[in-house]
């Protein structure tokens, strides 16, 4: 059933949705993204869940698309059914008003650099690996790890990563700026769910609002991208939640944010 092929878990104001399994390496179908898309919009309907943790089970965040899928696949029509869902998901992810964190717990090559790269945060254990090996089989990344790798790290360090197809580990990750931090392994989900505790104590509306100004700015001029960054910051100075804020200050305590 779909539903054991990604995993929904509530704990408590985080949702952690596990990618499992296990026999391809984690590897997406459109069957796994139908899933993966429900429990998204699952924790993004939920009030209660204010962070999105996405991780893989066993040995592997996402080892890319099913190559025995998409081998079988014939005629452009049926190409276009799998791009599309890709990026429809994928784009959902990225755009969530709810701040996402990547748990990159292994292998994460093709179509799961392409995930990650939709993440607020990218965590990664010290043995996950990292690529876009799309090239040695005649294909380029097409779930929209093209242009999403080019805003993320230099254009030539993408296209040598694109061009090549090899692989790279998590602290190389870092070093260019593809994943936050790197931990030992054992440590991984403890790290991340730490942080995710850490985010989920903050105003969700305000880091709705944070996401949407910080999301809608990069692909814009600057002097408009500061407008827009005006024009939502007046938008959270009325809120409730920055008066609970300040008076929470002044009054020596911790905030107790509704949302509102």
């Amino acid at each position: 059933m779909a539903e054991e092929m990604v995993r929904y878990e509530r704990r408590g104001s985080v949702a952690v949705i596990t990618i499992d399994r296990p026999q391809t390496l984690n590897a997406l179908d459109m069957t796994t993204l139908a899933a993966l898309d429900g429990h998204v919009a699952e924790a993004e309907a939920d009030a209660e869940v204010r962070v999105i943790v996405l991780t893989g089970a066993g040995r592997a965040f996402v080892a890319g698309g099913d190559i025995a899928d998409l081998n079988s696949r014939r005629g452009l029509p049926h190409y276009q059914e799998l791009a599309e869902r890709l990026h429809s998901v994928f784009r959902r992810i990225e755009l969530c008003d709810k701040p996402t964190i990547a748990a990159v717990n292994g292998w994460a090559l093709g179509g799961g650099t392409e995930l990650l790269l939709c993440t607020d945060i990218r965590i990664a254990a010290a043995s996950a690996r990292l690529g876009l090996p799309e090239i040695t089989l005649g294909m380029f990344p097409g779930a929209g790890g093209t242009q999403r790798l080019i805003r993320q790290i230099p254009l030539c360090k993408a296209k040598e990563m694109m061009f090549v197809g090899g692989r790279i580990e998590a602290a190389e990750a870092e070093r260019l700026g593809l994943i936050n931090r790197v931990v030992p392994d054992e440590r991984l989900m403890e790290e991340v769910m730490a942080l995710a505790d850490a985010i989920a104590q903050k105003s969700p509306l305000t880091l709705k609002l944070l996401k949407r100004t910080l999301n809608d700015g990069t692909d814009m001029p600057l002097a408009s991208a500061l407008r827009h960054e005006q024009a939502m910051i007046s938008l959270v100075l009325d809120s409730a939640d920055a008066h609970e804020g300040c008076t929470a200050f002044l009054e020596k305590r911790h905030a107790r944010f509704a949302g509102a």
